[in-house]
């Protein structure tokens, strides 16, 4: 069975951009994943898009998990509600002061609940200061990412309401993937 699916590409070309979302409430805290880790990392990739059909990264072996982390100016910012992870943004610089926002989501226990906005503002704000924190990179003139009709049905308003604009829009063909989540069987 194949799936019509439209990607949307958004950006934003200053930090003034950037409209910043109320902090969550309740017991939330945004740390940086300082030590690249595959095993972390599929977890989170798997328990936000498991639900949303989020298939490229699956058949991913752990050396390249582990290149893919590793590189210059990629980071992993991760949001916990009482020190369980509710979702994450994975960052990366990119040529001529780029910067993508790779990943962005949450594990759907924790979404709904306003920690979406203020870790998608928090993950921007480190976007734009990437080059702060990692010497030798240019500084960042544009922070852009995609999401497309399969991601869910909040995350365009929540990328719009931070500021970014849509610059493209594509729509592909492609086969319909049923993805496990963190593990076998554990979509509701």
């Amino acid at each position: 069975m194949r799936i019509s699916v439209t990607t949307w590409s958004l950006e934003q070309t200053s930090p003034a951009d950037l409209r910043p979302a109320a902090p969550a409430s309740g017991d939330v805290t945004i740390a940086r994943a300082g030590i690249p880790s595959p095993e972390f990392s599929r977890f989170l990739y798997t328990a936000v898009g498991g639900d949303v059909l989020w298939t490229d990264r699956l058949g991913m072996t752990y050396a390249e998990w582990e290149e893919v982390l590793s590189r210059p100016g990629a980071e992993t910012w991760v949001a916990y509600e009482k020190g369980t992870p509710a979702g994450y943004a994975e960052i990366e610089a990119q040529d001529e002061g780029s910067v993508e926002i790779v990943y962005f989501g949450l594990i759907p226990a924790f979404r709904g609940r306003g920690i979406g906005g203020h870790l998608l503002s928090y993950a921007v704000a480190r976007a734009w200061d990437l080059a702060e924190r990692r010497p030798g990179l240019a500084p960042t003139k544009r922070v852009w990412l995609h999401t497309c009709s399969k991601d869910g049905p909040h995350a365009m308003d929540n990328y719009l309401r931070r500021g970014f604009t849509l610059f493209d829009t594509t729509v592909e063909e492609e086969p319909l993937t049923v993805t496990p989540g963190p593990w076998p069987g554990s979509r509701p």
